[in-house]
């Protein structure tokens, strides 16, 4: 009995041994998990529901035909019914980047929206001839043209900061331009780019509380600029919500009573030309007619930027990407649910101030959700027709080798000179059915084309685990 006992013992111990290696292993290969490459790979063999990570599965149709991936995100498209009408020109975002040229892409970053991560794949996730060259240490990627000195990319981990912490559409459409010119070399002549601004949008409550979270662990985004028609707010124009160095430890309760608190409807304010409505002086216009007008310049602005995703919605974000732009990720876009705001338990009155004090946020994610949808189920049709047609041009083509190689390979007899082309008589016409075979239709073709395929164009026609401060990371670049 006892030598059984020390067996299990010394059985146990190792196994306590094994596991305890395999966590110093793992911590040392993956120190973070939202880099973890092995924990990536891992998430594949996971289950396709919403609360896991959304990831690529092929034969799993009940017919053992692929399955479309992009269901899978809340089933979106299954429940979707437009509400709003867009143009052509809204829905079709192509754009004609040439990373060779003069072309910039211009990253709007909104706080807590999940562009950390966003910002991090545009560096070191995106299939290029010169890949962006990031150092470990370094909070910045150098992102130049192939053969030349040039950025192809403004955005935080590629330029910094340039204009401002998280500057805003108000302020990028007005700087961008001025410090890329400024950044090349003097004897260099300046050249017209053309510049496409994208940036990343998520649900307005949770952004709200996960934004509450981030200030309630001593983030103040104190160094932005909040530059408007050329000079920063003053104290009476933008009064703080708190006193001292940072407002760590306030209540959700506190988080909403602040009047000035920029987290009320910050997406709409980041995407609107804030110059319409005098700036930050809230005086210059009632309140209504402030917040209408900045809602409708935040509608243009969506509308008119070259692409927009939503965080809820990571493969399709990713989708339209590589569409719009012609490039292409090398590792598929994850669906994490499990972010601080998420663990947070608000009740339903809670949420429903919240709501409140985004109203303009709630009706412009609304308008941009709406969008998106239609933008992703407009090019997936495309991408399905393009397909048939490629088909159907195999088609054809294999139909144009076949009838040659037949007729190459049993010529017809030549005419007598005696003998006369003359028409059919009426009597001798008789109609073709579909019973009969199409053997008669090509005359020693000698193959069917029903049997293999080959018929007409018309028969078918049918972030958040960043926890930096930024108010020591304003870089410049």
């Amino acid at each position: 009995m006892d030598e059984k006992s020390s067996h299990s013992h010394r059985l146990l111990i190792v196994l306590l041994m094994l596991m305890l290696f395999g966590v110093i292993v793992l911590q040392y290969v993956c120190p973070g998990t939202s880099d973890c490459q092995i924990l990536r790979i891992g998430s594949i063999f996971k289950s396709n529901s919403a609360s896991d990570a959304i990831t690529y599965r092929n034969g799993d149709g009940k017919d053992g035909s692929p399955k479309d991936p992009y269901i899978s995100e809340d089933n979106a498209l299954v429940r979707f019914v437009p509400r709003f009408n867009f143009t052509k020109a809204d829905l079709s975002r192509a754009v004609d980047f040439n990373i060779k040229g003069d072309d910039v892409i211009v990253f709007l970053h909104i706080q807590k929206t999940g562009g950390t991560t966003f910002g991090r794949h545009l560096v070191r996730n995106i299939q290029l001839e010169r890949p962006c060259e990031c150092h470990a240490g370094q909070k910045k990627c150098t992102c130049l043209r192939p053969g030349k000195k040039e950025t192809w990319l403004f955005s935080r981990f590629s330029t910094g900061w340039s204009c401002g912490l998280h500057a805003d559409w108000t302020e990028l459409t007005n700087c961008v331009p001025t410090r890329m010119d400024t950044h090349e070399a003097p004897e260099t002549p300046i050249p017209r780019r053309n510049y496409y601004y994208i940036t990343i949008l998520r649900d307005p409550v949770w952004r709200y509380l996960s934004e509450w979270r981030h200030v309630q662990r001593g983030a103040t985004w104190k160094a932005s600029l909040h530059v408007c028609d050329g000079h920063s707010p003053t104290l009476s124009e933008l009064p703080s919500c708190y006193l001292g160095d940072d407002w760590s430890g306030c209540t959700l309760q506190e988080f909403m009573d602040c009047p000035y608190n920029l987290a009320n409807n910050r997406q709409t304010r980041m995407l609107a030309d804030l110059s319409l409505v005098g700036c930050y002086n809230v005086s210059a216009m009632g309140d209504e007619d402030r917040s209408a007008v900045l809602l409708e310049s935040a509608k243009r602005n969506l509308r008119g930027m070259a692409f927009f995703g939503l965080t809820e919605y990571q493969r399709k974000t990713q989708y339209l990407f590589e569409r719009t732009f012609r490039l292409a990720f090398i590792a598929p876009f994850t669906q994490l649910n499990g972010t601080r705001a998420a663990s947070v338990e608000v009740a339903l009155d809670t949420q429903r101030r919240i709501r409140g004090l985004n109203r303009w946020d709630v009706e412009l994610y609304e308008y941009a959700r709406d969008l998106f949808l239609q933008r992703f189920q407009r090019a997936r049709q495309q991408e399905r027709r393009q397909a048939r047609e490629r088909r159907q041009q195999e088609r054809r083509r294999r139909l144009r080798g076949r009838l040659s190689s037949s007729s190459a390979a049993r010529p017809g007899r030549p005419l007598r000179p005696t003998e006369e082309t003359t028409p059919p008589r009426r009597a001798d016409i008789r109609p073709v059915t579909r019973s009969q075979s199409t053997q008669e239709m090509v005359e020693g073709g000698g193959e069917t084309l029903e049997a293999e395929g080959l018929l007409p164009d018309w028969w078918d026609l049918e972030e958040n685990g960043t926890l930096e401060d930024y108010t020591d990371n304003v870089e410049q670049w």
